[in-house]
């Protein structure tokens, strides 16, 4: 039986902006739109537009005359990060994206999509969770600043389509990772973090990996291209301001994951774990029922599979840079 959910040109002739699109995420996006014959898709840059302006915002939509606008941009990183910069991390993710739709509606563009992040669910929240249970409990400490300015958007997106039948949705993704993703030291999630620990381990003979906290708490994590379609699929489908989860429906500790992770990067040593930093939110699992019943979406790689194509990516990323600098 054919799904309901199979594009049938819808995007042959919109016109899309996606704020973020030269990120990780933002990449796989574009080239979703593309794939799905988008006439044209803007990629806006920090550098020409600064979303925390809002005349910026309503310049961005003027030069670009989008039909619909996904919004991707924002200020991201790790619990570290998070912790040593929740000032900023509240205040830009707020105003990059409360200005941006409300410009939107002003310049009546047909659809804003807006990405926000599991990090907007309570610390206790109960698993898996359910959309319904956003408004449950305050964020993880640590997390809360960014996840309360994401779910900002939400409340914007409820109230606007009221007062205004303004269209928007709101797509609540889990933790993501893939090739391309944030390798830096000082902002990289657990991911991208550990595969290059273990790496490095491996390339200086180390026998030891540090991994702060304990281990024990757990996430669920949805590999970048998966997400891109879901966001390409609920951007067509869905429109209704009610949230919607995308994940991969796999729930791993943080134990199992470094494990998952050293058999990828084929690193033998021990973990040490470092129990006077903090784990985060002790538990995230998404309910995805949603996402499949409202526009067809099911993620479709395993975790294994997605950190082995990380770490290759990763692998195959140091031996070019290596190969260039020593052609210098």
């Amino acid at each position: 039986m054919t799904s309901k959910y199979v594009s049938k040109g819808f995007w042959n002739k919109k016109r899309v902006v996606v704020t973020g699109g030269a990120g990780f995420l933002g990449t796989k996006v574009v080239e979703r739109l593309i794939e799905s014959g988008a006439s044209e898709v803007f990629v806006p840059r920090s550098i020409n537009y600064n979303l925390v302006n809002r005349e910026d915002a309503i310049r961005l939509l003027k030069d670009a005359k989008p039909n619909i606008v996904i919004h991707l941009a924002a200020k991201v990183g790790g619990i570290w990060a998070n912790k040593l910069h929740p000032a900023e991390y509240f205040y830009e993710n707020l105003m990059m994206g409360v200005q941006l739709f409300h410009s939107c509606w002003q310049e009546k563009i047909e659809k804003f999509v807006s990405v926000g992040t599991v990090c907007s669910y309570p610390k206790f929240a109960t698993t898996p969770f359910s959309e319904d249970a956003l408004w449950d409990g305050y964020p993880e400490e640590t997390n809360a600043p960014y996840g309360l300015a994401k779910k900002m958007l939400l409340v914007q997106s409820q109230t606007y389509r009221d007062q205004y039948g303004f269209n928007s949705i709101n797509l609540l993704p889990a933790n993501l990772y893939g090739p391309g993703d944030n390798f830096d030291d000082t902002s990289s999630h657990v991911i991208p973090a550990l595969i290059k620990k273990c790496v490095k381990a491996n390339n200086e003979n180390l026998t030891d990996v540090e991994v702060w906290g304990t281990g024990s708490a757990s996430r669920e994590f949805l590999f970048v291209d998966d997400a891109a379609k879901g966001i390409v699929a609920g951007a067509e489908f869905y429109n209704c301001s009610e949230p919607v989860n995308l994940g991969s429906g796999e729930e791993v500790t943080i134990k199992s994951l470094a494990s998952k992770i050293a058999k990828s990067t084929r690193y033998g040593g021990n973990f040490v774990w470092d129990s006077s930093k903090p784990d985060g939110q002790p538990r995230r699992k998404l309910d995805t029922s949603r996402a499949l019943k409202k526009f067809g979406f099911q993620s479709e790689t395993k975790l294994s599979d997605g950190l082995k194509e990380t770490a290759e990516w990763y692998s195959d990323s140091i031996l070019q840079d290596t190969n260039f600098s020593n052609r210098k």
